[in-house]
């Protein structure tokens, strides 16, 4: 089957009232793991412990290579354009294999080794669709006529991915030490990176793989909404770990919304550089 067929297809069926439903389901039905057995009453609880000791916190001394590498390819995008998309959707999927893995997976004192399985499969869909637009490149970076009220993903990308805070405990302080903007762990977690990627796709939309698009956004809206819940209503002392989430999902649900809008409708003129 050719490739067009096929990213036909998959255009097809995520615009299905069923494949939304799906992951709506997904979230009740897909329960999280313990080594050492768990009570239902406790996945919140693992899902906790879980995020907290997770394995990306076991390696700090590479978190500067994955805020630099994103830099340089945003940069890439802007001055090469679409001669970037391809190394750019593989970085993409590779970095949302690394948050299915890192971030889902951890070695717990109570539970012992936890896996949060309903994450791990999200975030490892997303990655598939990254690594078929890698293949097929539907990606258009070619520059475009944007209104510019479009422009309003980049200051809260920028926000998410600086993620300027220190948490300690049950506690989220700011912190806006420019270090942290290379340093922290942000480069590698979905809530800090997903605004990012999101923001670059919907300010090249409609000349963009739109089930790349919709995957991307509805997992994102989904983590967003349990962020809102958590940092908001279960754990207020966390509200500006909250703040520092909005963009994941205030960005998601613009990106879900343009991920269903006709690009018949809504045709941009390339501009010349």
């Amino acid at each position: 089957m050719k490739k067009e067929n096929i990213q036909d297809k998959l255009e097809l069926i995520i615009g299905k009232w069923w494949f939304l439903l799906l992951f709506v389901l997904m979230q009740f039905f897909v329960p999280p793991y313990a080594s050492r057995g768990f009570d239902w009453s406790e996945v919140g609880w693992i899902t906790a412990e879980v995020l907290s000791n997770a394995l990306v916190y076991d390696y700090p001394t590479v978190y500067p290579i994955f805020k630099i590498a994103p830099i340089v390819l945003v940069l890439s995008i802007v001055w090469v354009g679409s001669r970037a998309s391809r190394v750019f959707s593989i970085y993409v999927g590779t970095n949302y294999v690394l948050f299915a893995f890192l971030q889902s997976i951890a070695v717990t004192g109570k539970y012992g080794l936890g896996i949060i399985t309903l994450n791990l499969a999200m975030f490892t869909i997303v990655a598939s669709f990254w690594f078929w637009e890698a293949n097929i490149q539907k990606n258009d970076f070619t520059p475009q006529k944007q209104p510019s009220w479009k422009y309003w993903v980049i200051p809260a990308a920028f926000l998410a991915f600086w993620y300027p805070c220190s948490i300690s405990g049950v506690s989220a302080v700011r912190n806006f030490n420019p270090v942290k903007l290379l340093t922290n762990e942000a480069g590698l977690t979905f809530c800090m990176m997903t605004p990012v990627y999101l923001s670059i796709v919907t300010l090249y939309h409609p000349r963009v793989n739109v089930a790349t698009l919709r995957v991307t956004a509805l997992v994102g809206a989904i983590i967003g909404v349990y962020n809102v819940i958590l940092n908001f209503f279960l754990a207020p002392s966390l509200w500006w770990n909250g703040v520092l989430h909005m963009p994941l999902l205030t960005i998601s649900i613009y990106g879900l919304i343009l991920s269903f809008r006709k690009t018949d409708e809504i045709l941009d003129l390339p501009i010349d550089r």
